[in-house]
């Protein structure tokens, strides 16, 4: 017989498990939440745009849009196979499935706890560690930061802001700069990890070795498996088609940008200016978040608005913009999270009864 304090007891469900394990995190979502709410009604920066503004955007651009999007998703999930695929090859559908879990994830859970939610559905004994998933993590993230801060770096150049800058729209150049360093040192960092991997973790032993030992050790180890997620990159055939996919990953993010937001009413925007935003989003988007991103990601687009467009167009069709950007960003990736759970729960099902001895 059961006991109440067994850990399979029916009075701890899961879903109760897990509020009680992350209640810390949960609870510091909540108060973040708070704070950028107040942060942008102190700045003047509507969530909510005015209604005779937000009736001027066409519902087919927003449908548009929502394809463009949905599109992006599919891109940013195919992809993971040719990163996976040196180490052990996944289905397709595989692939697809805890992928759309993830985003659905992404966008409910705080303070980048999704991130547990790849490695925990696709992992093989035997076949598939870990960390190696882990590792295909680690290398498309920086990727995704080259890629944004490269993009955010080259429109500034192409883009001419507004002179003087408000802030914090004067804040976003010296980070795109900051970003470019810091996302060239962690790629270069994982490839000589990959390439050199005895001299790296010697060298790393020694320098870090002089303060602690044991964290020098600990480091070397961290970075030695994730440097394993760049295993894709010697092999064309599987690089190529994986660097194409991202970069029309973030082209399509560039133009459905672009077009919502001339929709919108921002009539005259440059793409060079579109694909800016979008820099600033990706490198917002980065820090820990809230729930669904609310607040850095209202914060990024009408920071990256503010470089280019006058205050009144930041808050007047720019605001209908970051409010069809947010709602359709964070509805299509819980969109597909529920799909792909629903399908989840029936595999799950069916495998269950399959394993089940008749009685």
């Amino acid at each position: 017989m059961q006991t109440a304090t067994e850990p399979t007891s029916p009075d701890r469900p899961p879903v109760r498990a897990f509020l009680r394990e992350h209640r810390v995190a949960l609870i510091a979502s909540v108060v973040v939440t708070g704070g950028f709410l107040w942060v942008l009604q102190q700045g003047a920066l509507p969530v909510l745009p005015d209604p005779a503004a937000r009736a001027q955007l066409q519902p087919a651009a927003v449908v548009a849009y929502a394809s463009v999007f949905l599109l992006m998703l599919m891109l940013r999930a195919v992809r993971w196979h040719w990163l996976l695929a040196p180490v052990h090859p996944v289905d397709w559908r595989r692939i697809l499935l805890v992928n759309f879990l993830f985003f659905g994830a992404s966008v409910t859970l705080p303070f980048r706890l999704a991130e547990a939610v790849r490695p925990a559905l696709i992992r093989e004994k035997d076949k598939l560690s870990a960390w190696a998933i882990m590792g295909s993590v680690a290398a498309e993230r920086v990727v995704d930061g080259l890629f944004a801060s490269l993009l955010l770096f080259v429109s500034l150049a192409l883009a001419v802001p507004l002179d003087p800058l408000p802030m914090p729209a004067a804040l976003v150049p010296k980070a795109a700069y900051s970003a470019v360093g810091i996302f060239v040192a962690l790629f270069v960092t994982l490839l000589v990890f990959y390439l050199w991997r005895n001299w790296a973790r010697r060298t790393t032993e020694v320098v870090i070795g002089v303060a602690s030992p044991k964290l020098a050790r600990w480091l070397a180890d961290k970075v030695d498996h994730l440097a394993d997620g760049l295993r894709f990159l010697p092999q064309l055939k599987y690089s190529v088609p994986f660097l194409l996919a991202t970069a029309c990953y973030w082209a399509l993010h560039v133009m459905g940008t672009w077009i919502l937001m001339r929709a919108a009413g921002l009539g005259g925007l440059e793409v060079a200016q579109a694909a800016a935003v979008v820099g600033v989003l990706a490198l917002g988007m980065l820090v820990p978040n809230a729930p669904g991103f609310f607040g850095t990601f209202q914060i990024s687009v009408y920071a990256g608005l503010a470089m280019y467009r006058p205050g009144a167009d930041v808050t007047g069709p720019g605001s209908v913009a970051v409010f069809w950007l947010y709602v359709v960003q964070i509805g299509m990736c819980l969109a597909c999270g529920l799909v792909a759970l629903v399908f989840e729960l029936r595999m799950r099902k069916r495998s269950a009864r399959r394993v089940t001895p008749a009685l």
